[in-house]
């Protein structure tokens, strides 16, 4: 795998190496050795799966608070996503950046988001499917988020919003800690 550091500390895109024949290819997706070795969070609590029937759906921005603070590895598996990681960490100097990188299923490229990042994104076709890596169990009572459009993020969409749900759409304004 070919690990790409981006602007933001701790995420990272992450691309597999595959290997082509006459049958097609192979590729490793996940490698616990490979991810320690850059410093990641190498421990799968659970795996999930979203599938989004329409172009321009957002979801997000979602995180978990400590003890269960959650890193993702974040793939596409049908359709194109726009991905964001947005740092959230109290007292970063960090705090409220965020990093957005498209996803295809056919290219397979994956963002690992750390621990301390909100995560959401918007699907670029219709019928995307995304797959996350989970490094800790879901724990609905620490579940938090921020609201998609927030202008204390200024956080670029590609493409109109033709999908939301309440939840994601009313989180308050915030304001740096």
């Amino acid at each position: 795998m070919i690990f790409t550091p981006t602007a933001l500390a701790g995420v990272w895109i992450i691309d597999p190496e595959p290997v082509a024949d006459e049958r097609g290819m192979f590729a490793r997706t996940w490698c616990a050795r490979e991810f320690a070795e850059h410093g990641l969070n190498a421990q799968i609590a659970q795996c999930n799966v979203s599938f989004n029937h329409r172009r321009g759906t957002v979801r997000g921005m979602h995180y978990q608070l400590a003890p269960h603070q959650e890193a993702k590895l974040v793939r596409c598996t049908a359709g194109a996503i726009f991905d964001v990681a947005l740092a959230v960490r109290p007292g970063s100097p960090t705090w409220g950046q965020h990093v957005g990188v498209t996803l295809r299923a056919g290219e397979r490229r994956m963002l690992y988001i750390p621990e301390g990042c909100a995560h959401g994104f918007q699907t670029l076709e219709d019928n995307s499917e995304v797959f996350y890596q989970m490094s800790e169990f879901y724990a609905p009572a620490l579940g938090r988020g921020v609201r998609w459009d927030d202008p204390a993020f200024g956080i670029v969409w590609p493409a109109p919003v033709t999908m939301i749900n309440e939840r994601d759409r009313s989180y308050p304004d915030v304001s740096r800690p």
